[in-house]
């Protein structure tokens, strides 16, 4: 039995674990950070560490940085996970450095995904790093000024991570090629292909090489064709955390796209967040809201199409939905823009919250009852379809003593021009009525 267990092969390490750099200037990519002269250059030559924060994508080299440092000042190294770990873990944690200052040694305290700790969470490591016992180094792929609390975020420099260039992430198949299947010979539209996939991030490339590789070895298969790449990977999406900043900036840049009525572009974002895993209903949703704010009643049609697509995607699913989906973004890109109603919607909002409870006026109430017809409610009321362009000239529908707000106005684009034009001559007829006396109604001047 024990000849069994010692014939045992220790777990092979991941390819990805294998290739992490080693020196700083193995990094890969962010030559803005680590080139001569540049900040963590500089930082790392100083031979004084502090406490920083690395914000990037995944798989650009944010945990390598930390590991590179903790050797670079020859401090103790402890990593958490905020996916993992609690209030427990950090005390555990601050032992640890405690125990290494015990010893003469400090501690770089890395924190990867730092944004999933919540504002207490953060708050425990605030002590420690003004003390000085650690040198915190948080890793997040979310915008720090919104995921990293104010009091942390303070004490320590921020650091911007870009995405893995073509040629970083070039270099790099190279490299883990080379590593991990010397033998194995790409096509070059099949290197393209998986450095596509990779979408930037260098830890999954490593981990496509060695999935390509298992089955180029499986199928005995060499060289590898784009069809086999295509065939050999369980999934090739480019997925994003869907409440990440990564999700809402593409969204950003969706309606950015239709608003300026660019129809490639619009669908080209489209594109991307379907092929990312987004949920087609809340893009149509998205679309709604785009024929309501930036097009409005420039062309009405919008939010009619949109809400089709919707409707289409959800009898139809995929693929057929998309296809609406793509032609409600491509309309309105292209329909004519207004923000009229929109702006008139919020200045109206704003109004009621800030303005007192007025009541309605008597000849705007309704009457049912004997008693409210005594009142006086809707003594005065004119009904515009009696009247000459179905229209009573000079009536009031606001409240007493509110002027006219003037909200809404329409533009003169699309549809809006003729809206104008109808609101100019119904103003026209308003200031040629006269008020009839004792009723405080105005009639139109014969």
């Amino acid at each position: 039995m024990a000849d069994l267990f010692d014939s045992v092969q220790p777990p092979r390490v991941p390819l990805a674990e294998r290739m992490r750099p080693q020196r700083l200037d193995e990094i890969a990519g962010q030559r803005h950070l680590v080139g001569p002269g540049k900040p963590l250059r500089l930082a790392f030559e100083s031979g004084k560490p502090h406490s920083m924060i690395l914000w990037g994508p995944p798989g650009v080299g944010k945990t390598t940085l930390a590991r590179l440092m903790a050797q670079a000042f020859d401090a103790d190294f402890v990593a958490l996970s905020a996916v993992f770990s609690g209030v427990k873990d950090i005390r555990e944690a601050v032992g640890q450095a405690q125990a290494a200052k015990a010893r003469g040694r400090h501690t770089i305290l890395f924190v990867d995904e730092v944004h999933r700790f919540n504002k207490a969470q953060q708050d425990a490591f605030l002590p420690y790093v003004e003390q000085g016992l650690v040198t915190f180094i948080g890793a997040t792929t979310e915008n720090p000024s919104f995921e990293v609390n104010s009091a942390l975020l303070s004490r320590a420099a921020v650091y911007v991570l870009e995405p893995l260039d073509d040629e970083a992430m070039g270099g790099l198949f190279e490299r883990g090629r080379a590593t991990a299947c010397p033998d194995l010979v790409f096509d070059e539209t099949a290197r393209e292909r998986m450095i596509g996939f990779a979408d930037g991030d260098a830890r999954r490339l490593m981990n496509l090489i060695e999935q390509v590789q298992v089955a180029a070895e499986t199928a005995d298969v060499n060289p590898v064709s784009p069809e086999f790449v295509d065939e050999a990977l369980a999934s090739k999406l480019r997925r994003f955390d869907k409440g990440g900043e990564a999700y809402y900036d593409q969204i950003s840049a969706l309606h950015k796209s239709v608003r300026g009525s660019n129809p490639d572009a619009a669908l080209y974002w489209l594109c991307r967040m379907l092929d990312g895993g987004a949920d087609a209903l809340y893009l149509g949703r998205r679309l709604v809201r785009m024929a309501v704010e930036d097009i409005g009643l420039a062309d009405p049609r919008a939010l009619e199409i949109a809400l089709n697509a919707c409707t289409t995607y959800e009898r139809l699913g995929s693929p057929e939905g998309e296809l609406a989906l793509a032609q409600a973004t491509i309309f309105l890109a292209c329909a004519a823009k207004s923000n009229a109603v929109y702006k008139a919607y919020n200045a109206a909002r704003q109004h009621v919250a800030n303005d007192v409870s007025r009541p309605v006026p008597l000849h705007l109430r309704n009457a049912p009852t004997r008693l409210m017809k005594e009142l006086g409610y809707g003594k005065t009321y004119r009904y515009a379809h009696d009247e000459p362009e179905a229209y009573a000239a000079g009536e009031t529908y606001l409240p007493d003593g509110m002027a006219p707000p003037a909200w809404y106005r329409p533009t003169s684009y699309g549809m809006e021009a003729r809206i104008a034009a109808k609101l100019e001559h119904l103003r026209e007829l308003d200031a040629a009525a006269t008020p009839d006396p004792g009723s405080g109604v105005r009639r139109k001047t014969e």
